[in-house]
């Protein structure tokens, strides 16, 4: 169905996750040509329904905006269930050897997987963070670009990079690493080669070496500079562990991020992962700086990196927005699950009253949005924004007995996807993906996933 056509949901829940948080018991939501024309009360306006291609009768379910990951490791789907016992450096060196026997074809069939996933599950933007690039294996940002195109999600490929091997005090091994300068020619090229800054595009690149344990400053501070030349968003991880904190003061005699700072890489076009280790000078500087957080709390809970103090970024006013990680440390790979987790991760932190279903649906949504520089376009409902939105059954056996949709979306078990529009178009059609073969992703998954085990020596 072409996004020109006009599509009316309507006679359903409506969080429009706007800047009043406004919310409709039944409403209606308009779309014409890609974008939201009217979002409101009640039945949808005569005059649209008369020029619809298509009316739904949304009874029974939410309509919420897409959500949004800002952070992942796509190649990961093909090594989950490892190291299941460890914390992130012994997590680290057990899995970088398996990593760097990567190529093309495993990284394309990861992030097929990967996406097929979160989209399943009403995930309508994703982001990659890939720093692995052994040489010789083809064009690893490529196949995952291509991944999100075959899948119709909107895709933040950001390019990753490690110069910092175990010969010069990093974490990965050498074999795993690339040159700074190669680095650098390599994140720029993929800029000039993919990157489109319009309104509506579909793919978005940005800058992003991998760790301070794994990155030398040279590469931290050209690629910061790099990304401010070419007008693309910086991305890294940063205090997600006591063992990065140690490791900060021990080779830069300051903590991460001060480091970040004296490295260029605060601002508000950065974002960076986890930020689980922050006190209250590292918050106030993020929020001073517009500094954006992705939060992941089920692979902080998987690898024990602790809690991150998400209620107190939000106070400071931090943009922080969701994020499933890598599944090698969180194998669900859906992003819905991490607004249950992100809530009750924060009440286990801070108390019963630390995070609200309705600011964990902010988290996922609009949170993610600002983080990845698209919230003039996405994150909320609201007319002239692009029709990213997610339709979710709520009046089946696991959600019929909660009155407050969203509290039946953010706390009850993950809700089926009766329709989720990516720039109007249907990604998902009655919780089936409608651009790839589900069975044949899941076929295709396998079988590389043995071959890379097979390259590594694992089986």
């Amino acid at each position: 169905m072409p996004a020109a056509e006009r599509i009316v949901i309507e006679n359903c829940a409506v969080a429009t996750v706007d800047a009043a948080d406004t919310e409709y018991a039944a409403g209606h939501v308009v779309v014409a040509d890609g974008v939201i024309e009217a979002v409101g009360a009640g039945p949808a306006p005569a005059d649209p329904v008369a020029g619809a291609a298509r009316r739904i009768d949304g009874s029974g379910h939410l309509v919420t905006p897409g959500l949004v990951n800002t952070h992942h490791h796509f190649y990961q789907w093909l090594t989950r269930g490892m190291a299941q016992d460890s914390n992130l450096f012994d997590w680290l060196v057990e899995l970088y050897p398996v990593w760097a026997r990567i190529d093309e074809d495993i990284v394309h069939a990861g992030a097929a997987g990967s996406l097929a996933m979160m989209a399943r599950g009403g995930v309508t933007t994703a982001m990659d963070h890939h720093y692995v690039f052994p040489r010789g294996t083809g064009d690893l940002l490529g196949a995952e670009i291509r991944a999100a195109a075959e899948t119709g999600v909107r895709f933040t490929a950001a390019r990753g990079s490690m110069d910092r091997g175990t010969s010069d005090g990093g974490l990965p091994p050498d074999f795993a690493v690339e040159s700074t300068d190669a680095a650098l020619k390599a994140t720029e090229a993929a800029i000039d080669a993919h990157h489109d800054p319009s309104f509506g595009s579909m793919l978005h690149v940005a800058v992003a070496p991998c760790s301070p344990f794994s990155v030398s400053t040279r590469l931290m501070t050209e690629a910061a500079e790099l990304a401010r030349r070419k007008g693309v968003r910086l991305h890294t991880h940063g205090s997600e562990t006591v063992q990065e904190e140690e490791f900060c003061h021990e080779l830069f005699g300051m903590g991460p991020t001060d480091y970040f700072e004296s490295t260029g890489w605060l601002g508000a076009d950065v974002w960076m992962a986890h930020c689980v280790h922050m006190n209250d000078a590292d918050i106030a500087a993020f929020a001073r700086t517009g500094t954006g957080v992705a939060h992941c709390p089920s692979s902080n809970a998987r690898l024990a990196a602790g809690i991150a103090r998400v209620p107190a970024m939000l106070a400071a006013g931090v943009p922080v927005g969701l994020g499933v990680d890598g599944t090698a440390s969180n194998e669900s790979g859906e992003l819905h699950t991490e607004l249950r987790n992100a809530l009750l991760v924060a009440r286990l932190g801070a108390g019963e009253k630390a995070l609200t279903a309705r600011q964990a649906l902010r988290l996922a949504t609009y949170g993610g949005a600002q983080v990845l520089g698209r919230a003039a376009e996405i994150g909320s409902l609201e007319p002239g924004k692009l029709a990213d939105l997610v339709l979710w059954k709520l009046d089946g056996l696991g959600h019929a007995s909660i009155a407050d949709p969203v509290a039946a979306l953010v706390l009850g078990p993950p809700a089926p996807v009766t329709l989720s529009l990516v720039g109007g178009e249907p990604v998902v059609e009655q919780g089936r993906l409608t651009r790839v073969d589900e069975e044949q992703v899941a076929r295709l998954t396998r079988a590389q996933a043995r071959r890379l085990a097979e390259r590594a020596g694992l089986a």
